[in-house]
């Protein structure tokens, strides 16, 4: 029988997300893929959790889907796996209990929350394209699970490094 896979959320903005924020996710898919780790992220077709599915897809990877209502009406076009919950902001949690490593790609009340959730139930965090604020915010209650990254490429070898100490 085969090991379970790797997953790896990317949290981030949705309707407030600029045009670099979803380059950076889209790249982020990309490296995901490519390690062949799973990708989890909030499943809807906008922002952050669009193109991080994007970027998975086109490298050929297994993209997953918690999505806030209680249809699949919203969802990217580019999730193998939508997963539909009628938790609206609650299905926070279900994507963060579901990962064994999150990036946060940008930083809004959502994203918060799920980092929140993250440092709570002991998973690593990478915190990417957030402000010092947002980061010393979050370290000060970290078990050394909160990670911050200058780049894409820095992100993923913090991931790495994390992940490979987990196997």
């Amino acid at each position: 029988m085969n090991a379970r896979r790797i997953i790896v959320g990317v949290m981030g903005l949705g309707e407030t997300a600029s045009d670099v924020l979803c380059s950076a996710a889209y790249v982020i898919g990309q490296r995901i893929a490519e390690q062949g780790w799973v990708l989890l992220t909030g499943g809807r077709a906008i922002g952050v959790m669009d193109a991080a599915s994007r970027g998975a897809k086109a490298a050929g990877g297994l993209t997953i889907g918690i999505l806030p209502g209680a249809t699949v009406d919203g969802a990217s076009d580019y999730l193998d796996i939508p997963i539909v919950t009628g938790l609206g902001h609650a299905r926070n949690t279900v994507n963060i209990l579901s990962c064994d490593l999150v990036i946060a790609c940008g930083m809004g009340l959502g994203t918060a929350s799920e980092i929140a959730i993250a440092l709570k139930s002991e998973r690593p965090v990478i915190l990417l394209a957030c402000s010092a604020i947002s980061c010393q915010f979050f370290e000060q209650f970290s078990t050394g699970k909160t990670h911050v990254s200058v780049d894409v490429e820095h992100a993923m070898q913090i991931a790495q490094t994390i992940l490979k100490r987990k196997g």
